[in-house]
Formats: C-alpha cells, structure tokens, sequence
C-alpha cells in the first residue's frame, strides 16, 4: 500500500513539473481558457497528492475468545477507465489515482476528441509507474465497447451521457463488471428572495457557464424567486457583457468555445428550437458568426416547463431562467428530471436552505457556492445521473472487492 500510494503522489508530481506543457496542450485540444485550463492541471495535481494520503483498512467485525471476523478490501484485478473530453485531465484522474491506490492495473481509453493530453499523461506515467500499471489506449467507439466487454477487465469506471452509460451497463453485464458510471444531470439552482441580486450575479452566471457550460454539474435550470427575479435577470447580463469569449490563449480569455462540431450543432439545434417556439432572450441566442464552433452565452426568459432548453441538457452556454413563488412548487419542478446529479440553492437563510437542499434528488447540493469539489468529498448520482462514487473514502472502495475472513479459534 505504501509503495502504491507513493508511486501515485509522484504522478502529482509529474504534473506539476510539467504543468505548464500541460496547459499549453490543454487549451490547445480542449479549447479552455487559460484559467480554466490551469484549474484542471492545478486540481489533476492536488488530487493525486490527496488520494495517495488514503486508505482503507480492516475491519474488525468481531474478536471474542471463539470467533474472529474480519472485512478486508482486495483489488479488483484490471480496471477499464473511459473519460470524456469535458475535463480529459482531471477527470482522468479521478480514476487512475484511487485504482492504482487501491491495487489496481488500468487500461485508460480517453475520448476521441481530446487524446492528446491524455496519451501524453500515459507517456510520462510510464516512465515513473512499473510497466503495464497504466496502459492508454486511444480510438473510437469501437475500442470502448472492446473494452467494456473485454473478460479480462473487471471493472469499468466511466465518466460521459446518459445514453452512453447505459449501453456501457449493457456491454459490462456480459461478464458482470463491477461499475462506476458518472452519467449526465439537468441540474437546478433555487435562489430565494431573501438573497442580493448584484452580490450572487458574479457566483450564479460561473454556476452556470464554468467551461462555457461544458460541465456535468453546471446549473441547467435557474429557478428564481418572483420577488427578485427580473432583478437577477438584469444582474446577469450585466455581468455577463464583461465576460470575454475566444481564443483561451489570449489573455484576457474566460470562455472558449464548444470543443467539437457534434456539440456544437446540437447546442444550435436547442438555440434554433428556442427562437421557433418564440422564447424570448435576455442576452445571446445566435452562434457567433466568427471563426469556429462558439456559441454566446444566451439566458432564456422564463420558459415553459416542458420546453427542450428545460427538459434536455444542453451542454453548451444556453440556461433558461424560471421563475417561481411557492418554494414546494419549485422543489417539485427541481425534482421533475430523469437526472440527479447536483443542485445548488441560494438563500441568506440557512437552516430554510438546508431544508430545500435535503429534498432535492440529487447526489450533491451546494448552497450559497457551486462547483466545489474534494478529493475527500463522495461525489455520485442519482436516478438516470449514474451509479457508484468517486472520490472519498467511498470512492476508494469502489476500485476493491470486501472479502470477509470468520475465523473459529480451536476449542
């Protein structure tokens, strides 16, 4: 365990020797800005050193002067990794440190839209890790599907769609491959009317559009009160007038643009829905008529409920904003999703915050902040948002098989 967890903490610290390279090529394949790009190294970094510092240790069932019984964790055996392109890094990660922690060998398949960086990780692994531990294997769908069926594989740790992750579960059942799925979400945000407009705008809009809303747990839906909701409206564009969108090498960049063709026609596909059905906008609406594949952040005005902006995830920088006056209204509107994966709620008060957040059907809430996240700190889904936990303890475990010992001592 020891040697496992030092070989991992040196991953970290191979990252940060070359963090630099790593940005560079990030931005560069995934199409982040800069600080977006240097969060995911940064994060890739502070994860692996964290994770190395965890354990899982016996369990001591019983101990009596007849029996002994005692729960331990054994590896899995070969674990099959598949990431997206979202965060190809960090969410890579995610997966290598706990396995390897926990005893595993990995075959790491990355998303064929962003290999670069991650073959790059696996060439530099190599020359730290011994031979065979970490294994990257780019190509299509094709590679994934011999990989989740693959009898040599015991587990597969996928991180992606919905859709994607249930012909994953498909595949995996063949040998019944322990799973991780992360899946999709259409995750809401609650901001109650006792919050200031002006002073959440900043906190809400990055909620929202982090990673030009390329983002699992991005805010989707934004529910907010009637008392202050054309208030909020205001503040949001406002500050989103500020936002510069481009090229992530310039300085100056905070958004980027959709990372692939495929995403961005069909974020176009729910902007064009949109205008036809008559929703109005408070900003954006149209794709950027510049060079490459950029879509404005655009906030639909109050939408109905059963519209496709509300009820599909898009994946892209378009959030309808609805507006709400009954707080069991709007907890059963949050609530009214195939997904649960994240949600946030906003309000001064607390204890009525945390109350909203316990009702919620999702694996994580925030409240009055977004998007933090801890290599300490269970992460996992709800309903249609996937099965199993990264990170934590919990998400250690995930990577073993208990085996329970009951020993009779010799009377």
């Amino acid at each position: 365990m020891v040697e496992r967890q030092r070989f991992v903490s040196a991953l970290g610290d191979m990252l940060e020797k070359h963090h630099d390279r790593f940005v560079e090529l990030l931005i560069s394949e995934q199409g982040k800005a800069r600080s977006g790009a240097e969060w995911e190294i940064g994060g890739a970094i502070h994860w692996c050193r964290e994770i190395a510092k965890q354990a899982l240790v016996d369990e001591v069932v019983q101990d009596n002067g007849t029996n002994r019984i005692v729960s331990r964790h054994t590896p899995i055996g070969v674990v099959g990794a598949i990431t997206p392109w979202n965060f190809p890094v960090l969410l890579a990660i995610w997966k290598i440190a706990p396995a390897l922690v926990a005893g595993n060998t990995m075959v790491l398949k990355p998303s064929p839209f962003t290999p670069l960086c991650t073959l790059l990780l696996g060439e530099l692994a190599n020359e730290i890790l011994p031979p065979g531990v970490l294994n990257v294997l780019a190509g299509g769908s094709d590679l994934g599907q011999w990989i989740t069926e693959h009898p040599g594989i015991g587990k597969i740790a996928f991180t992606g769609s919905t859709a994607t992750g249930k012909r994953v579960m498909q595949s995996a059942s063949i040998n019944l491959k322990r799973l991780t799925l992360e899946l999709g979400g259409n995750d809401p945000a609650i901001v109650m009317p006792d919050v200031d407009a002006k002073s959440i705008a900043k906190d809400l809009f990055w909620a929202a559009f982090s990673n030009s809303a390329q983002f699992c747990v991005a805010c989707k839906r934004l529910y907010v009160h009637e008392a202050i909701y054309d208030e909020v409206g205001q503040e949001l564009v406002a500050y989103a007038r500020t936002v510069k969108m481009g090229n992530g090498m310039e300085p100056g960049i905070e958004l980027g643009p959709l990372q692939n063709s495929m995403q961005y026609e069909k974020v176009k596909d729910l902007l064009r829905d949109s205008q036809v059905s008559g929703h109005r906008f408070l900003i954006g609406g149209e794709a950027s008529t510049s060079k490459g594949y950029f879509i404005p952040v655009s906030i639909i005005d109050n939408p109905p409920e059963d519209a496709r902006c509300v009820t599909e995830e898009a994946f892209g920088p378009v959030l309808p904003m609805l507006k709400f006056s009954d707080v069991e209204d709007v907890i059963r509107r949050a609530n009214s999703t195939e997904y649960g994966l994240a949600a946030s709620v906003w309000s001064n008060d607390l204890e009525a915050a945390a109350r909203i957040a316990s009702r919620l059907q999702v694996g994580t809430v925030w409240i009055n902040h977004a998007h933090h996240f801890s290599p300490h700190v269970a992460f996992g889904g709800h309903k249609a948002s996937g099965m199993g936990i990264e990170n934590s303890l919990h998400g250690l475990a995930e990577y073993t098989n208990i085996q329970t010992i009951l020993q009779k001592r010799a009377g």
